[in-house]
């Protein structure tokens, strides 16, 4: 008996885009993006890692490296066939060119996209572990990764129209050169338009912005592709439409597409110090590090009269009854992935805040200066400080003239009795609110 078997069904041969996505150059131009905003977000760590707001910003303002990237990359990919000398082979295919031009395009779109995506929660997830307080900014999210493919798709186009091996790099450099000036200059007309225009920290957009930024972004990419490519070029008067209707929407609405974090007009307080110790909401986290660093501030000024009520941190300028609270922003400056860089600094500043340097300028009397010296020399003597009267010390006559009153002033008040120190920071704290330079008790 004879066995008869059937022959095996030949393989499916692979769907072209499949070869494009996992073999081409697209997945060469996806690793390029997390590798430049990588690069470019390790560089400027300690000025976001620990901010929500921060945060978002960075990787929204990377994209004047990233969208031009993008645009090159396509642009790259759409002369390929050129540079292989097939693109005539490929015109005589059945295929129409807008098949052609997308199963090359998407590829790389739908990459970049991917990596700008992908990196954006790598960052996130780099911040978590050092944020204190408000809680993660993705709005700007679907605006941005839309750009990035219609970065991409745009550029494809242009690779494809333009025949010379020098359109990627010249498109790349255009690119971050005009998003540049329009992303930087705060009156350029097309600033609202350009999806590299980042809000100021603690701005959010309306709710509506991003999905306009896609409307506009991609409406003009799918418009150019359908224009070079379809058999009915009409067909790009619909997403070119919608794009103008969205950018006009952008272009008309203007500052105010963003609007305040409602969490940074908030405070969270220390009310057992006076004064007391209030952070911005969004960094609720350091309040404990905070009123440690000023503790021995208010453990001084314990039964002082005259101070403000509270050091605050609203933003704004201080209230009459407030002292402003050292900077905690911008990040990388006095505070670092969540903890303060030097809090010996952080309290000398505090105490600066408390002598009234928002009165009118004008030059301060040497009864002034002496108390100023004292009273911040007794509260917070810094290390910086004391390095300054030892350069004093080897100066000329004149500075260590002025050396030895200061220290003689210090030398006063530290030795009075509490009680009769109370007194006088009291009197002196009333004075420098007043703005009263006779009032300032001597020394």
């Amino acid at each position: 008996m004879t066995l008869v078997t059937e022959p095996k069904a030949p393989p499916r041969a692979p769907h072209p885009l499949r070869a494009e996505w996992v073999r081409g150059f697209a997945p060469w131009a996806g690793a390029a993006i997390p590798l430049t905003l990588g690069v470019t977000l390790w560089a400027k760590a300690d000025q976001w890692q620990g901010g929500w707001s921060e945060t978002a910003g960075q990787v929204h303002s990377a994209m004047l490296i990233t969208l031009p990237l993008a645009a090159a990359a396509g642009c790259w990919q759409g002369g390929r066939e050129r540079r292989r000398r097939t693109d005539e082979l490929w015109a005589t295919t059945v295929r129409p060119p807008l098949a052609r031009l997308l199963t090359a395009a998407l590829p790389v779109a739908l990459w970049v996209a991917a990596s700008y995506l992908l990196t954006v929660v790598l960052a996130q997830l780099a911040t978590w572990p050092y944020a204190q307080g408000d809680h993660p900014h993705l709005a700007l999210l679907p605006g941005d990764t839309v750009a990035m493919a219609a970065g991409a798709l745009t550029g494809h186009v242009v690779g494809r129209a333009v025949p010379t091996r020098l359109a990627a790099p010249l498109l790349a450099m255009a690119g971050y050169v005009g998003l540049g000036i329009v992303t930087t200059v705060r009156s350029a007309p097309g600033r609202v338009l350009s999806p590299t225009t980042s809000p100021l920290t603690g701005e959010l957009p309306v709710w509506w912005q991003p999905w306009a930024m896609a409307v506009w972004t991609g409406g003009l990419a799918v418009a150019a592709a359908l224009a070079y490519a379809a058999r009915r070029r009409v067909t790009a008067l619909l997403p070119l439409a919608a794009a103008l209707a969205a950018g006009t929407l952008l272009a008309q609405t203007g500052d105010g597409l963003w609007r305040a974090n409602p969490i940074a007009r908030r405070q969270v307080c220390d009310t057992s110090t006076a004064p007391a110790v209030c952070v911005n909401a969004r960094y609720a986290g350091m309040l404990p590090q905070v009123s440690d660093a000023l503790s021995r501030v208010t453990d001084k000024l314990h039964g002082v009269r005259n101070l403000p009520v509270r050091w605050a941190d609203h933003g704004g300028a201080p209230r009459a009854d407030e002292a402003q609270l050292p900077g905690i922003t911008p990040l990388g400056w006095s505070a670092v992935r969540g903890r303060l860089t030097d809090p010996e600094q952080f309290a000398w500043e505090a105490v600066t805040a408390l002598e009234g340097y928002d009165c009118p300028e004008g030059p301060l009397t040497a009864r002034e200066r002496r108390a100023d010296d004292a009273v911040e020399y007794y509260l917070v003597p810094t290390s910086t400080r004391k390095a300054i009267d030892e350069d004093d010390a080897r100066g000329d006559t004149a500075q260590r003239a002025d050396l030895r009153e200061r220290r003689a002033a210090r030398a006063k008040l530290a030795g009075m009795d509490e009680r009769t120190r109370r007194e006088w920071l009291s009197a002196y704290f009333a004075a420098r609110a007043d703005c009263d330079a006779k009032g300032v008790p001597a020394l």
